[in-house]
């Protein structure tokens, strides 16, 4: 197994501008924002940040907390652009806002994999918000995009208007993501290509409960089951700190090892303006074949 880091280099819209002391301050469009950040444990390049806002953390260690704004910041969002996939950012009750920066590196990994590749077909599991959905379908690509939100899945199909890709072949699908996989599995389907970003916890349309230690190896399962030796990838990315690069590396490696092609792991960084430093976000594991 092949362990690298995945590295998110600053854009138009976007930039980690600074990071230190628990905290990191980013450029979204016009607008800073300040986060906390646990694994920013050294100090900040400058003492003096200036935000159009801020999340201020609860006492909960459920992630709780609230934005608090010194900018004219729209609260219904403000459009943002990622190559050539629009989109809307916007500050939610989670503390994010609305995609994950660090995963442009991985949409242009999955456009390099699926390139020449005639009606590719890619599932989405975990959705969210349909970046990477976009971005894939923006190339040709036909997409399932699944989430068990049905808010997450309306501002998809928002996001996929505004980049003026709502004419696309994308299949939008409010479900639990583990049931739909299953359902795939039975039914005999294939894919090109799978991308997965399972939460931590999480709860189904009717109320499915998901726990990533208990949920994530069955899921790999299923996920195998829809791949074959035609197939292009899978990607895994982890945001739960309990887990390592290694343990999900080797649940892929074991899921995937009678399929030829290699498996990967590691780290998702995004590089610091200030100083070029990586601010590790996530951890991945992959199954590739090659081209």
């Amino acid at each position: 197994m092949i362990l690298s880091t995945l590295i998110g280099e600053p854009w138009d819209d976007y930039g980690l501008i600074d990071s230190g002391h628990g905290r990191k301050l980013e450029r979204y469009g016009r607008f800073r924002f300040i986060r906390p950040e646990p694994q920013a444990m050294w100090a900040p390049a400058s003492a003096d940040w200036q935000a159009d806002g801020e999340f201020i953390p609860g006492s909960d260690e459920e992630g709780g907390g609230r934005w608090q704004y010194s900018g004219q910041v729209p609260r219904d969002g403000w459009p943002m652009k990622w190559d050539d996939v629009a989109f809307t950012a916007q500050t939610t009750p989670f503390r994010h806002l609305g995609f994950f920066p660090d995963m442009a590196p991985v949409w242009n990994w999955m456009r390099e994999r699926l390139d020449g590749v005639a009606d590719a077909e890619v599932l989405n599991l975990f959705g969210y918000t349909g970046v990477g959905t976009l971005a894939l379908a923006s190339k040709g690509v036909k997409m399932v995009h699944v989430d068990a939100s049905k808010k997450s899945v309306e501002g998809a199909r928002a996001n996929a208007r505004l980049a003026g890709l709502d004419a696309k072949p994308v299949r939008w699908m409010v479900d639990d993501a583990t049931k739909f996989a299953a359902r795939e599995v039975r039914r005999g389907r294939r894919y090109d290509g799978i991308l997965l970003d399972p939460p931590k916890f999480g709860r189904g349309p009717e109320g499915e409960v998901w726990r990533l230690e208990e949920g994530l190896p069955g899921l790999i399962q299923d996920c195998r089951q829809l791949l074959d030796d035609k197939s292009r990838f899978l990607f895994l990315t982890v945001y739960a700190v309990r887990m390592s690069a290694l343990a999900i590396g080797e649940l892929v490696s074991q899921a995937f090892a009678d399929l030829p092609g290699t498996v990967e792991a590691g780290e998702l960084a995004v590089r610091e303006e200030a100083r070029g430093l990586l601010l590790p976000t996530a951890i991945w594991a992959r199954w590739s074949r090659s081209t």
